[in-house]
């Protein structure tokens, strides 16, 4: 349910992961409308926009598994009651985003928050999901970390992400609100030192992308949970709207995804030297 792409010669400390652009919904996926409305939950493409990372010795993690299905992005407990068939004696502790119908097992479809689900998730199918997909998400993430900071020192990773390029019902910007190119973020500069959220708005900037930083995104449990930079891993959440490489309403993409895909293969090649330089 996961897919790990390490590099055929040297590796950098630099380390991608892809969390939200797999395809897969397994049989214990539930729902009450049709693909066309629960598939725009997931970052489609996101894991080929960035597909020249290990080729320029950068590891590459992505999930197959589908991130209303099980979004490893939230806490393995961020899910409201409600979900559950049988809550009884769990300690879940719903955030804004669950209560938005985005917690750990999606509720709610984009873009306006219908409901997903034919019927509550049964128990021991929430608990299978964090078994196959969110425990071993994670865990492959640590280990990518922890290789390439035993072999480095330091450590630097971005979290690889879209965004619909206008907030709808189920954001936490106001609806109607026009997203920049590319959104940045380090968890208000917790999950990462400042020089390397800025080196990478700079070399965003000078191939000609809008940046934003910590708005209207911060980072979420990836970041919560990796990004430690006082113990040398330094995680930064990086935004792509989706208007520079597909139509958001067919999921096709656009004659501009080609050169999407070389600019952000040129910043990753930026990185990867501003990483290798330090």
């Amino acid at each position: 349910m996961i897919a790990i792409e390490l590099p055929a010669g040297p590796a950098v400390a630099l380390v991608l992961d892809s969390p939200h652009s797999g395809t897969l919904y397994p049989n214990d996926f539930n729902a009450a409308v049709p693909p066309a409305r629960y598939r725009r939950a997931e970052d489609m493409y996101v894991d080929e926009l960035f597909s020249a990372g290990p080729g320029l010795g950068l590891p590459l993690l992505a999930a197959r598994f589908g991130r209303i299905y099980c979004d490893v992005n939230r806490a393995a407990d961020d899910l409201a009651p409600g979900t559950l068939d049988d809550a009884a004696g769990m300690a879940l502790a719903p955030s804004a985003k669950a209560r938005l119908g985005k917690g750990v097992i999606w509720t709610a479809t984009p873009p306006d928050g219908a409901p997903l689900l034919a019927a509550p998730v049964r128990r021991a199918d929430y608990e299978h999901r964090l078994s196959r997909c969110w425990w071993p998400y994670h865990a492959a993430l640590a280990g990518l970390l922890d290789d390439a900071r035993k072999a480095a020192g330091v450590v630097h990773h971005l979290d690889l992400h879209s965004m619909q390029p206008v907030a709808n019902a189920m954001h936490e910007d106001a609806s109607g609100s026009r997203r920049p190119d590319i959104v940045l973020s380090d968890r208000e500069g917790t999950s990462s030192g400042p020089a390397f959220l800025h080196a990478a708005r700079a070399a965003l900037e000078s191939l000609g992308f809008s940046v934003a930083l910590n708005d209207p995104f911060k980072g979420a449990e990836i970041l919560r949970r990796h990004g430690n930079p006082a113990a040398g891993t330094h995680s930064v959440q990086v935004e792509v709207n989706r208007a520079l490489y597909m139509d958001v309403e067919t999921f096709v993409k656009s004659p501009r995804f080609e050169e999407t895909r070389t600019r952000l293969t040129a910043f990753l090649a930026a990185m990867r030297d501003w990483v290798a330089a330090r």
